[in-house]
């Protein structure tokens, strides 16, 4: 019998804090098990596998940052807009760094809540490149741009990849502008000149 209390949102939330606390490639069903005070066969009542899980994660932590990167960006517009959500994103990486890795998942088709927070996210950037004046095939360039300059600064950030003797901020300061620039000075598309 499933123990009281317990269940597969409770065993997610324990894995997400749990991920936060020892990093998410040290997250073991035998670990969440432990810390829910349960045998690791009774952990299979509520989650199907480690791969199960690794997936509820991911949709767990991609709705929290899509929900700070839609708040930071609410009321907000061009270069303001880019910094909050720039800052809502490294933020969320530092509060989580067990649960930031796992947010870089793909959405699961089969798992709609999975598939909206991930459109809630892309929403936010979308919003934001919208201000820019950047639509269609080049807002995804463009929000693939800001992935992935954000997501770089963050990650290195994290490892202490950063070596040099220069503030983190100042830094993280100059990559939201650059960005700005970019943004404001979108060239045209490859090969159309």
């Amino acid at each position: 019998m499933p123990r009281a209390g317990l269940t597969p949102q409770a065993v997610v939330r324990e894995a997400a804090r749990l991920a936060d606390e020892v990093g998410y490639e040290k997250l073991t069903l035998a670990a969440v098990a432990g810390r829910l005070g349960v045998a690791l066969p009774s952990l299979y009542k509520h989650v199907r596998g480690a791969d199960a899980l690794g997936q509820q994660l991911a949709a767990l932590a991609v709705a929290e940052l899509a929900a700070e990167m839609t708040s930071a960006a609410a009321g907000r517009a061009g270069r303001d807009a880019l910094r909050a959500v720039a800052d809502a994103w490294r933020g969320y990486a530092g509060r989580h760094p067990g649960r930031y890795p796992a947010a870089q998942q793909v959405p699961d088709p089969d798992d709609p809540a999975h598939v909206e927070a991930g459109r809630l996210a892309l929403d936010a950037v979308y919003a934001i490149l919208r201000g820019y004046g950047l639509t269609g095939d080049d807002a995804v360039d463009a929000a693939r741009t800001f992935r992935s300059a954000v997501h770089g600064f963050v990650t290195l950030e994290a490892s202490g990849g950063f070596g040099l003797p220069r503030g983190m901020d100042r830094s993280f300061d100059q990559l939201v502008a650059a960005l700005d620039t970019a943004f404001r000075n979108w060239p045209d598309p490859v090969g159309a000149r």
